[in-house]
């Protein structure tokens, strides 16, 4: 037993001097080198709960732990979960329960997830957890969606948030659509979006810090969860019904979790605590709405740009060919996306060759695959689900995920992250308190071939690090200025590569990544490029090719303010069609999860530029 110090007045002060010395014990294990892979796991080390775990049938947990029908022992809670392992392989410290949580689903955007907490760890600072270095990192390697949801939930419960607000921020209800929803409540959401993404996908998660006991569904309600309540207050929540046999006279209640919604019973208080009425203390706690209002802005009123690049109708064609733009591009893809507003319709698969296999240049968003839901994972119906969708997203730097303040929302709201030229030089001119952009070169001199290109990219991340420290707030990355000395970075080398560096330095928090490129002209090359952590994007050279094809006569019936409102609404409904198929709602989510797997890709290559991506096979 570990005792506890008599100048430790408060319980949670006693947990929290718990939390550090386990995280501590878990580090320093997991870095000698006697560990050497081998399993290590404290379960419990708690003065409020006590959690047994093990690879148990459910007819083995009492002879493996008589404990718990040892009738000394009373409690006025329990979280039971039985389950099979379907996405990692078993072993006992992925187990459920894990400390505060067990989990009925699949966390789509973990790896996303998992970069951004990392990267947020140089902003956090606690007064509660005044040495935060001996805590870091926060998420442990090799544990599933479940052990690292668990293990971020833990850290924001322990700097001081109550468990069912930290688990809100972690999974919020659809809110921006929902036309019933109090004005605070959205408040109440969109702030805490300005602090950290949705964790999305179907998940059921039951949780408990000893004292309260709940559990929360997601935005879709993918996953089953039934309640009953008895007339001698007995509360009894499980996927299923029938789990115990109760007697229906007994039965006050029987209700089903609701999608987004949160059951919660308090036992100091001895009572069920209402979703409406949770979440109205939470969102009326402190003044969301007056922070957004004051903080963050919406990209239509910026300002009005000082200058807007004017299309340049004689380069277009060599541009075009500079980026590899075919007739099957402008005829097949492009055209249909302006006329009608949404991407072409196509037969099921595709036989083209692989790029690696392919004689012929092919970008390289053709080397990567996206990943779709299996088994038990449903992708969503983005068209018919529209109400739990959310394309609008924000950009900009981050604070300290530990303090609520005003600033925390300092960033600009983006409708889609679509972006046309007059936007973007919105973002670019920008000259509001806490918004400074700079514009940053993806260009590397043909000459040096492939060492030039390597060069560049370094210099690209040196100059993305300087401009954090010299405080911009927004990095443009520009392939402009593309001559036959300076060819173009290309796109999603460049974002992937800025990204996972800034990752690494623990710096991609503290800025907006916007993307002006030739490149980008279809809902793949979008999707990578938000995938692997772009803000936002503008295809510049899409554009000026849908205006080369009005006045050549090959969209007619469109001017250019309709061509270009159509393109952006074909591309935001094929990027919203893409993430849908991974059964995720949001594009806050979305960014920075590179949900793909490279096929024929260098293993050196994707692990420096595009870290933590699959690449089976190897290749250039």
């Amino acid at each position: 037993f570990i005792g506890r110090n008599p100048s430790i007045a408060d319980d949670r002060a006693f947990e929290r001097k718990l939390y550090v010395i386990r995280k501590r014990v878990e580090h320093t294990v997991f870095a000698s080198p006697e560990q050497n892979g081998k399993p290590f796991h404290l379960p419990s080390l708690s003065s409020n709960t006590l959690i047994y775990k093990g690879m148990l049938s459910a007819d083995q947990i009492e002879t493996m732990f008589p404990d718990i029908v040892d009738p000394a022992i009373e409690s006025a809670l329990a979280l039971v979960h039985q389950r099979f392992s379907t996405n990692t392989f078993p072993s006992w410290p992925l187990a459920h329960p894990y400390r505060y949580i067990a989990h009925n689903g699949e966390i789509n955007t973990l790896r996303g997830n998992i970069n951004w907490m990392h990267a947020r760890e140089a902003l956090c600072e606690s007064d509660l957890l005044p040495d935060l270095k001996k805590i870091f990192p926060i998420v442990l390697e090799g544990g599933s969606d479940s052990a690292i949801f668990d293990n971020v939930l833990e850290f924001l419960v322990m700097a001081g948030r109550p468990l069912p607000h930290a688990v809100l921020m972690m999974i919020p209800e659809a809110w921006s659509g929902h036309e019933s929803m109090s004005e605070e409540r959205k408040a109440f959401y969109e702030y805490h979006g300005c602090l950290m993404e949705p964790w999305d996908g179907p998940a059921s998660i039951a949780f408990t810090d000893g004292t309260v006991i709940g559990a929360v569904l997601d935005r879709n309600g993918l996953r089953p969860s039934r309640y009953y309540v008895t007339k001698d207050g007995l509360v009894v929540m499980a996927s299923e019904v029938g789990v115990l046999d109760i007697p229906p006279e007994n039965v006050l209640l029987k209700e089903r979790l609701h999608p987004g919604r949160i059951f919660l019973v308090d036992t100091a208080q001895g009572r069920i605590i209402d979703d409406a009425e949770l979440k109205h203390a939470y969102a009326t706690e402190r003044p969301y709405q007056q922070w957004l209002k004051q903080n963050l802005v919406p990209l239509e009123e910026l300002p009005a740009p000082p200058h807007v690049h004017e299309p340049d109708h004689e380069s277009v064609l060599r541009r075009q060919q500079v980026f590899g733009y075919t007739h099957e591009d402008l005829r097949i893809l492009m055209a249909p996306m302006a006329r009608d507003g949404q991407e072409p319709v196509g037969s099921m698969g595709t036989d083209a060759a692989l790029a690696v296999l392919s004689n012929r240049p092919r970008l390289l968003y053709d080397y990567f695959q996206q990943l779709f839901a299996q088994v038990t994972n449903p992708p969503l119906d983005g068209i018919r689900e529209e109400l739990v969708t959310q394309i609008a997203t924000t950009i900009g730097p981050e604070r300290n995920l530990l303090k609520p303040e005003p600033k925390s929302c300092r960033q600009i709201k983006l409708k889609t992250p679509i972006l046309d030229n007059e936007e973007l030089a919105k973002i670019r001119y920008v000259d509001l308190p806490g918004f400074k952009s700079i514009t940053l070169p993806m260009l590397f001199p043909v000459a040096e071939g492939g060492a030039g290109l390597q060069r560049a990219l370094d210099e690209l991340c040196r100059k993305a690090s300087q401009a954090i420290a010299e405080g911009y707030a927004f990095i443009i990355l520009s392939d402009r200025g593309v001559c036959k000395d300076l060819a173009p970075i290309p796109a999603l080398l460049a974002t992937a590569g800025v990204h996972h560096h800034l990752v690494r330095e623990g710096t991609r928090t503290r800025v907006g990544l916007v993307i002006e490129s030739g490149e980008p002209r279809e809902n793949h090359h979008a999707a990578l490029l938000i995938g692997y952590g772009a803000g936002a994007i503008n295809p510049y050279l899409a554009f000026e090719t849908l205006d080369d094809m009005i006045r050549e006569g090959l969209l007619p019936g469109l001017d250019h303010k309709n061509a270009m409102k159509n393109y952006i609404k074909a591309l935001n409904k094929a990027v919203l069609k893409v993430i849908s198929k991974m059964g995720i709602s949001t594009i806050q989510s979305y960014r920075g999860a590179q949900i793909f797997e490279a096929v024929g890709l260098n293993k050196e290559f994707v692990d420096k530029c595009f870290t933590w991506t699959a690449t089976r096979i190897s290749g250039v």
